[in-house]
């Protein structure tokens, strides 16, 4: 199998959708990944999440960005103040899969080197010499290294035209509860509510192919980007 660059969107948690897509994509040493983020709250088992990946970008086969929510987890540690609008929003699920294997108390239980991944290993952007990649949005007229971070992490997705670097921009972070991912040439997000009743899904930046996994069933399905409705 020749290698892809494969980009997933926001895990939120749902480790069993995580692990039903690796399998359903076969992917293997020789692929690379982008993820885009949110890999805490809402789903069951952030820790097993953020250690699978942990290991995978240790290994140099994965280009993990940061989330406003791991963001939001981080600030919650440090700020005592941040802690209930972050619990408000998953926080609570993502400290009880830290706590269920662990003796230590809150924030105490997650590892160093998962802090580490967060705070160190992930990025708030990551480009190459055609595609984008970030958590939530870009300013279309303004270079990356200027953007700021409340669009990094928290822009909705909107159809305001492509980049003036002429690159396909892929996102995350705006949830399509329609289970399927959002094109406008352009900019195309893959944030398919997979905490809720949508996929997680995995595409394959260069050919446009997309698998999809459930997180409470066996469910997977494939498709293409020209598929979809505009």
């Amino acid at each position: 199998m020749t290698k892809r660059l494969l980009a997933i969107g926001d895990i939120h948690g749902c480790f069993d959708a995580l692990r039903r897509l690796v399998e359903f994509v076969e992917i293997t040493d020789d692929d690379m990944i982008v993820t885009l983020g949110d890999y805490v709250d809402r789903g069951p088992d952030s820790k097993r999440v953020v250690e699978l990946l942990r290991q995978r970008e240790a290994n140099g086969k994965l280009i993990a960005l940061r989330g406003n929510h791991d963001q939001m987890m981080c600030e919650a540690r440090d700020d005592r103040h941040k802690v209930f609008s972050w619990t408000a929003v998953g926080g609570v699920d993502t400290i009880e899969s830290y706590l269920r294997d662990s003796k230590e108390p809150g924030f105490n239980a997650v590892p160093a080197s998962h802090w580490d991944f967060f705070e160190n290993r992930c990025r708030s952007y990551y480009e190459n010499d055609t595609h984008i990649f970030v958590h939530a949005g870009v300013h279309p007229d303004v270079p990356m290294e200027e953007q700021d971070e409340m669009t990094l992490y928290w822009e909705r997705i909107a159809d305001n035209g492509p980049h003036i670097s002429g690159k396909t921009v892929i996102c995350g972070h705006t949830a399509q509860d329609s289970g399927w991912p959002l094109s406008y040439g352009h900019t195309i997000c893959i944030d398919t509510w997979v905490y809720g009743a949508g996929w997680l899904t995995c595409l394959d930046v260069d050919s446009g192919d997309f698998w999809q996994a459930k997180q409470n069933s066996d469910e997977t399905r494939k498709g293409h980007l020209d598929q979809l409705e505009q």
